[in-house]
């Protein structure tokens, strides 16, 4: 491996604790913590419960490869309360690795082929210990790293934008509808149009008015249609296919006329009048 600038502090650290690498799996780890260090973390010591004697090190803590079956670490962020515990499980020849951040409850997760990445003949020699480094690292970042304190991305979103995701989520009804029983039918007629029909008494908008056509009730017909004209009354095509028609006087036989006796007023034969 070489000593590129991308890789800056990882040979110090490696040869800090050199005497504790005993198998490729503990070289990963040192690895990945590397990775913690760069982005901003420091270890507060190993194991998943706080100690007094807990302090804020670039260092890998006393212990920290004890247990090849379980790897276990406490980090904080410089300038956040924020604790995060990461730890490393060795499934034969892959290492599980998640963090959790303590306060939010998020976790990220990663998997590693160790064989992929560590050249197990030389462990002690860091030129030549790691393999495809920058994709192991590109790989912490984008899996381990991005969950870790999701607090910080939170507080640069805008507000208005965060309270919309966190609605979006529990599924919340917007304000604007505070309540809709849902046992309650909705009104056949809105709210606004009643009384329309003495408003529109030809239904000219739509909807019923409020004459009775005796054409459009219903109920059974005559074979009489107003387009084929009335006798001495109504000549044929005077009404247009499809009108709305009011008949005014008897279909179908002849003209009504007048009737002298139609309404005569009181005593008109009375001679003395």
């Amino acid at each position: 491996m070489s000593s590129e600038s991308g890789m800056a502090g990882l040979e110090v650290l490696y040869a800090c604790v050199a005497e504790n690498v005993s198998c490729p799996h503990d070289a990963v780890v040192c690895f990945v913590h590397w990775n913690m260090i760069k982005s901003g973390f420091r270890c507060l010591g190993s194991g998943d419960e706080s100690l007094s004697s807990d302090k804020m090190s670039e260092l890998l803590p006393t212990g920290w490869s004890s247990n090849k079956d379980v790897y276990s670490l406490r980090y904080k962020a410089t300038g956040d309360e924020a604790l995060l515990l990461l730890k490393a499980i060795a499934v034969q020849s892959t290492l599980i690795f998640n963090v959790m951040n303590l306060r939010t409850q998020h976790v990220s997760e990663l998997t590693v082929d160790v064989k992929d990445h560590v050249d197990a003949d030389h462990l002690h020699t860091f030129e030549r210990v790691f393999k495809d480094a920058e994709s192991l690292s590109e790989k912490v970042r984008a899996q381990l790293l991005p969950s870790v304190d999701p607090p910080a991305r939170q507080r640069a979103e805008p507000r208005s934008q965060r309270e919309g995701e966190q609605q979006g989520q529990r599924g919340e009804t917007s304000t604007r509808h505070p309540f809709h029983g849902a046992d309650w039918p909705e009104p056949s007629i809105p709210p606004f149009e009643a009384g329309g029909a003495d408003l529109d008494p030809f239904g000219c908008r739509g909807g019923g008015g409020m004459i009775v056509d005796p054409l459009r009730t219903g109920y059974p017909r005559s074979g009489f249609h107003p387009s084929s004209g009335i006798p001495d009354v109504l000549p044929r095509g005077a009404v247009p296919p499809g009108a709305r028609f009011d008949p005014f006087g008897p279909i179908g036989q002849g003209g009504a006329g007048v009737n002298p006796d139609h309404l005569l007023p009181p005593g008109f034969e009375d001679s003395f009048m």
